[in-house]
């Protein structure tokens, strides 16, 4: 273990965990220093601890020599350290072999060193899922966003965060301020880099594409890019350890078939389908009850091989919409999946029917129609 600077990220928790190994360690010492004592007493000798002066050098030699140098460091840098150097050349007069002992308490030292880090990484990530959902909600998508889940102190931001709400404040009404100036950094950003002035980008090719079931109540952004699998995640409000999870889920939900479980987590339209199951979590419904879905409903194997991602989207589509109690065998993966494997090839022709003659609405916000509303000729 490396020793904690200033400023490295984690410093706090990996020194409380320090501080938590050498109190294991006091307290070792304490105890086998009381058996000392309570030996001699019985056989009517016990003995004082040695001066200060003369225990220090001895006892930092066994340390230096018998355990790793981050244990050995943490104890001689502890304000117990002059006691506990006292009881370890006590215990090595009273005839305690410290060859066989010192290494013992290291490993002991050691293990709870590892307990306490392990611990603190553990609430810093459950922290850090919570805040993501509160930024979602809080901050539009869109570049500040992005900014902020995509950064490498992200962490650190969650922990600030935490600790604004521990003192009684709202987090939701700072956050909202903090966006307001993150818009005026980038524009700030933007004039200092003289970029040219060009009007309002049209929808991605991705943003288009992926229209339809999926994405119906998603917060799509305009430039999409699923091209690039950690900046689509991002833009879509999922988070790196959400999408592992989703991932194992995924997996648990189709046993014994690891390679449709692999196609269907690197599909292009993965990220979408990991803000699909984002959206559900926040609305409280379990993303895996919908995912067991995929084995009891395995219409999506039949079908051209080189079609089965795209049937294995569909499928996942379809389960993630419909109930969990609702166990009828649709036929629309095949029909579905054409479609999606159509879509690749661009966004669909409007050679038929009229031209709109005004603005239409962002395609990702227009209602999907009800097929059963449709009237039959």
């Amino acid at each position: 273990m490396t020793m904690p600077y200033p400023g490295e990220p984690f410093a706090e928790a990996v020194g409380e965990a320090v501080q938590t190994s050498t109190m294991a360690v006091r307290l070792i010492l304490a105890v086998a220093d009381a058996v000392r004592r309570a030996a001699q007493r019985r056989a009517g000798g016990e003995q004082q601890l040695p001066p200060v002066d003369q225990a220090l050098p001895e006892a930092a030699g066994d340390l230096k020599a018998l355990l790793s140098p981050d244990v050995s460091w943490a104890l001689m840098s502890s304000p117990d350290w002059p006691v506990m150097a006292q009881q370890l050349v006590a215990l090595r007069r009273a005839g305690v072999d410290l060859d066989r002992f010192l290494p013992r308490v290291g490993d002991i030292a050691v293990s709870v060193r590892d307990a306490v880090v392990a611990d603190s990484a553990r609430v810093a990530a459950e922290q850090t899922q919570q805040w993501e959902r509160v930024l979602r909600a809080t901050v539009p998508s869109g570049p500040v966003r992005e900014a902020i889940l995509s950064s490498p102190i992200w962490p650190e931001i969650a922990a600030t965060m935490q600790e604004i709400q521990d003192r009684g404040l709202d987090v939701r009404q700072i956050l909202a301020a903090a966006y307001a100036e993150g818009l005026g950094v980038e524009q700030a950003v933007d004039r200092t880099l003289k970029a040219p002035q060009r009007p309002p980008a049209a929808p991605s090719q991705d943003a288009v594409r992926s229209y339809g079931p999926l994405t119906v109540g998603l917060d799509l952004p305009k430039d999409l890019d699923l091209g690039n699998r950690r900046r689509a995640l991002a833009q879509l409000g999922v988070s790196q350890s959400e999408n592992a999870r989703f991932v194992r889920w995924v997996h648990e939900a189709m046993p014994g078939r690891e390679r449709e479980a692999g196609l269907l987590v690197n599909s292009r339209q993965w990220p979408l389908l990991a803000a699909r199951m984002t959206r559900m979590q926040d609305d409280g419904r379990s993303v895996p009850d919908h995912l067991a879905r995929l084995m009891r409903d395995r219409t999506w194997e039949a079908g051209p091989v080189s079609q089965l991602a795209a049937r294995l989207v569909q499928a996942a589509v379809e389960a993630l919409h419909r109930p969990t109690h609702d166990d009828r065998v649709s036929a629309s993966v095949v029909t579905g999946a054409a479609r999606a494997s159509s879509a690749a090839a661009g966004p669909p022709s409007r050679s038929r029917g009229t031209v709109p003659t005004r603005p239409s609405a962002p395609l990702h916000r227009v209602p999907v129609p009800n097929p059963g509303t449709r009237r039959s000729r």
